[in-house]
């Protein structure tokens, strides 16, 4: 007997990403993966961490960590993330944030705060796997968005079957092209979003992870200077911890307009109460410790292995090869020549030279793009990253003769 004719219709909608299958390829020692977005275990701050939650389960202090906590989040934590928002010109009280298991969590309830079905969401062309994972659910229709281009609010209201919700954008080293807005291309989100009356969703996962170039403002806070307050702003943040501090802990917030994140804290009440107590009190005090410091270092480290993945694949790669330049972030984004499949090379590329990347195709509402993959360069190091572009350069050469 099976239950399958009884799941809901959104079920059907339910994919397996292709990431988190490929990161069981990391057991292979013999294979260099560029696949996943994961940090390098070797930066976790893990003596802080230890420190952290001995102190937090310390007489007079496990009675509260190992507790049920409120769903808006631990204040400590919540007081720090309204002093690093601060930071990002986006001035907000404790009540703007809640704590989230992730920013992952975070875009599965904005997905279902805004999205009825048929409503259609925008999103990046190529845009975040999670982020579609997470809206599908909800039953949108998707249209291309691209700040670069030129549609004007009007097209997307004559393309859009239902109401034009929500905008979902990284704005810093986007996963997974790297590209990031200019200040001119993010003021063009605000004009169309306030044209749609429609959210934004700011993901900003990577924004402390600049190698170079020039800092850029946040969407909200773009916003909060138009309209002089976040309770009048359409721009919803989310931030994590996860490429900065860890993945694991699953610690994530988001910061919005006080009417979105109360509705947002009784999603959160019929989800999962709260997140782990345990782990917000230990974020807070390694945040609180040596969050800016730690931070620097990441640069440092994750911007020379950027260096040694471009200089790779320009020494690598055959004719017909092109890739972005990223300014931060973890990743690179590779076209290859036209009729080339990314899945196809992914196979190839195990098969013959224990390489892996992410075909570019997942990244792609619609499934297109097969001729794109995604490289990661914080996780392998440099000489990994050396060998490893070396072997894809003879894989997508061999591919294409």
């Amino acid at each position: 007997m099976s239950l399958t004719g009884q799941f809901a219709t959104r079920a059907a909608r339910m994919k397996a990403s292709e990431i988190r299958e490929l990161l069981k390829l990391l057991d292979q020692p013999d294979i260099i993966s560029f696949a996943g977005g994961i940090p390098d275990p070797a930066m976790f701050p893990a003596e802080a961490f230890r420190t952290a939650m001995a102190h937090a389960l310390a007489d007079g202090q496990f009675e509260k960590s190992l507790q049920y906590s409120v769903s808006e989040g631990h204040p400590r934590l919540r007081d720090w993330i309204v002093r690093h928002m601060e930071g990002l010109g986006v001035p907000c009280t404790r009540d703007n944030i809640m704590i989230t298991s992730g920013s992952q969590q975070a875009l599965d309830y904005l997905g279902k705060l805004f999205l009825s079905p048929g409503d259609t969401a925008l999103v990046g062309w190529p845009t975040y796997l999670g982020a579609l994972g997470a809206f599908n659910a909800y039953e949108p229709r998707y249209d291309r968005f691209d700040p670069r281009g030129n549609r004007s609010a009007a097209d997307f209201d004559a393309a859009a079957e239902g109401r034009v919700k929500l905008a979902y954008l990284s704005v810093d080293f986007a996963n997974p092209t790297g590209v990031t807005l200019t200040a001119a291309e993010r003021q063009g989100v605000l004009d169309l979003s306030e044209a749609l009356g429609c959210a934004v969703i700011e993901d900003g996962a990577y924004h402390a992870l600049r190698y170079d170039g020039e800092a850029q403002a946040p969407i909200l806070a773009l916003e909060i200077a138009r309209r002089g307050s976040i309770e009048d702003c359409r721009t919803i943040y989310c931030g994590s911890f996860s490429k900065t501090l860890s993945p694991g802990l699953r610690v994530g917030w988001v910061c919005g307009a006080q009417d979105v994140i109360r509705q947002l804290v009784l999603e959160k009440q019929a989800g999962d109460l709260h997140s782990a107590t345990l782990n917000q009190i230990a974020v807070a005090e390694v945040a609180e410790t040596l969050f800016g410091g730690h931070v620097a270092a990441l640069r440092a480290h994750y911007g020379a292995r950027r260096d040694a993945m471009l200089a790779a694949l320009a020494r690598e790669m055959p004719e017909g090869v092109e890739w972005t330049r990223p300014e931060g972030g973890m990743f690179v984004w590779v076209t290859l020549p036209e009729g080339m499949d990314g899945a196809a090379l992914l196979e190839r590329a195990i098969a013959e030279e224990r390489v892996a990347f992410v075909p570019g195709s997942a990244f792609f509402a619609d499934g297109t793009g097969r001729n794109t993959l995604r490289l990661n360069f914080s996780s392998p190091d440099e000489a990994a990253i050396d060998k490893g572009i070396a072997r894809l350069g003879r894989c997508i050469a061999r591919q294409g003769a």
